[in-house]
């Protein structure tokens, strides 16, 4: 703790002289002030021996604008400490505390000798963790019932998207990092840099940016949106739990990825986009297809598609010869020669079975007088003159005698 010494010319041997429990001490013995030198004194010694910056935890009370200047009071369980914002720097503030909202800021000590009155001047101040996650539960509260954090509302990611916008902080690492995995990924892949600030009081900023590149989606062949930002405190990450960006990420025409943060960060952005990613890097990783991957498909689906072209060109080439088989066997020529063929087939069948055949074998043929050919012996009778066919002429006989074979009786 700091103790007040003595600050006006009494030396150190006079207030020495005799014990501080005097029942009747020396007026000489004490250090003597006036008003104002007691203050001086004060304010010297708080200057002197105070950090000239500080951080301070405290809830905020009663917070009231006077004359463009933020007072406040600062408080804790047992404390309270008077606290004010100048004009100059109140629009700088990265967040506007309420009544009741957990803080930290950044400040030094003001001393007013005049009045004796101690100051905190707040620099710069944000919200608590606390804070932060009263707000993301009472904005998740809030869009819960219109169904915005439902996921049958979210909409599939295109599968090879051709262009795409990225809204996020210009430069940054998280930046490189997201544009040198789209070139890994995917380069074929437009992408439209839109530069937005990602921390402090900067949500209508953010708003304004992503109301004018999804107006912009149709004519520039958007397909989706990225909203990113890299890894920070939770409370750095508080600007993406706004009511306001909540709906205007819903009311994007075009799918919208986040990647803000880091894997265990989930603010209410996340909840209402169509995709959360982990990290920046994750968003690109959801959004595009891995080039290698796709490759590798690629040279399977070509392997595959060579060997049905092997078996298609092979049922082909049998087809084909099927054709020319049947075209060669359908030929006028080679049906010429099959006729010719069969004609001699038939010739020569004929040939065995005609008469003239059977009698240059030395058999003859045995006509009656009225032609009829005779086939039994029944049909001769003696005395009956029969012609007698041979392979080189005719003769004439007489049928003398009419002699069965032997065991054939005679019909």
């Amino acid at each position: 703790m700091l103790g007040i010494g003595p600050a006006c010319p009494v030396s150190s041997s006079q207030l020495c002289c005799k014990p501080l429990n005097s029942a009747e001490p020396s007026p000489l013995q004490l250090p003597r002030y006036s008003v104002s030198g007691l203050n001086a004194a004060v304010a010297s010694l708080l200057e002197r021996g105070f950090a000239p910056r500080f951080l301070l935890e405290a809830t905020v009370s009663r917070p009231q604008l006077k004359k463009g200047h933020l007072w406040m009071n600062l408080v804790d369980d047992a404390s309270s400490v008077s606290a004010v914002v100048w004009a100059s720097q109140v629009p700088r503030l990265s967040f506007q505390p309420s009544d009741g909202d957990g803080v930290l800021v950044v400040g030094k000590l003001n001393f007013w000798a005049a009045r004796a009155s101690l100051t905190v001047q707040v620099l710069d101040l944000r919200p608590s963790l606390s804070s932060v996650l009263r707000r993301f539960e009472r904005v998740r509260q809030l869009l819960e019932p219109e169904g915005l954090l439902e996921p049958e509302r979210k909409r599939p990611l295109p599968a090879e998207p051709g262009r795409i916008a990225l809204l996020t902080s210009v430069p940054s690492s998280a930046l490189a990092d997201m544009l040198r995995t789209a070139r890994e990924r995917w380069p074929a892949t437009a992408i439209l840099l839109v530069p937005i600030p990602v921390q402090g009081g900067v949500e209508t900023q953010i708003c304004t940016a992503l109301e004018r590149v999804g107006a912009a989606a149709g004519p520039l062949g958007l397909e989706a949106i990225v909203l990113a930002r890299g890894g920070g405190s939770r409370e750095d990450l508080s600007v993406f739990d706004g009511e306001v960006l909540a709906r205007c990420i819903a009311a994007a025409p075009v799918p919208v990825v986040c990647g803000i943060g880091h894997e265990d960060d989930t603010t209410i952005a996340d909840l209402v986009a169509d995709h959360r990613a982990a990290t920046p890097t994750a968003a690109l990783v959801a959004l595009l297809p891995d080039r290698g991957q796709l490759q590798l498909v690629a040279q399977q689906l070509r392997r595959h598609l060579a060997q049905m072209v092997v078996l298609r060109l092979q049922g082909v080439r049998q087809r084909l010869a099927q054709l020319t088989e049947r075209l060669q066997r359908l030929h006028p020529s080679e049906q010429l020669r099959l006729r010719r063929t069969d004609l001699e087939q038939a010739r020569r069948l004929l040939q065995a079975l005609s008469p003239q055949h059977v009698l240059q074998r030395g058999f003859a043929l045995l006509h009656r007088n009225d032609g009829s050919l005779v086939r039994r012996l029944e049909d001769l009778s003696r005395g009956e003159v029969i012609a007698i066919a041979l392979a080189n002429g005719e003769a004439r006989a007489e049928v003398q005698e009419l002699l069965p074979a032997a065991g054939v009786q005679p019909e």
